[in-house]
């Protein structure tokens, strides 16, 4: 069952519950989702929904700074849950010691050696781990191992 069903299943689970705050979260998850399907013009593959998603919980994260700072605990709150609803809908994450793994699989596979074969080894790894770990992450450990 691709990530589109399992978002409608979960919210027609949701209104029968009646948790309105699931069911809000997972009607802005699958509208994402169709208006990137509009945009492209085609339906979503597998891996383009998880990127969907993933998009979705970045942006949460990135409003929970901003509210944090303006000390807004209520929408932090009601953020911190949202993405709690969107990750069951992620492929399990990769623990610090497999993306370490794959970082110097792909190191190694681009033959890379200097922080300007970057790019290279970013373009091996992304595909690999999309949606299984944050890019941010990914981007510092494979700085950090070619530069050191």
């Amino acid at each position: 069952m691709g990530i589109k069903e399992q978002l409608q299943d979960a919210m027609k689970g949701a209104a029968k519950e009646k948790a309105k705050a699931r069911l809000s979260t997972l009607r802005l998850a699958l509208a994402a989702v169709q208006n990137k399907e509009k945009e492209l013009r085609k339906e979503l593959s597998e891996e383009e929904a998880i990127q969907v998603i993933a998009g979705l919980i970045k942006k949460g994260k990135e409003s929970i700074e901003q509210f944090k700072a303006g000390q807004r605990a209520d929408l932090v709150a009601k953020e911190e849950e949202e993405i709690t609803v969107l990750q069951d809908f992620l492929p399990q994450q990769l623990t610090p010691e497999e993306v370490e793994a794959e970082v110097a699989k792909a190191v190694e596979e681009a033959g890379a050696s200097t922080p300007q074969d970057m790019g290279k080894v970013m373009r091996i790894l992304m595909p690999r781990i999309a949606g299984r770990a944050e890019g941010k992450v990914v981007n510092e450990l494979v700085r950090k191992r070619l530069s050191g």
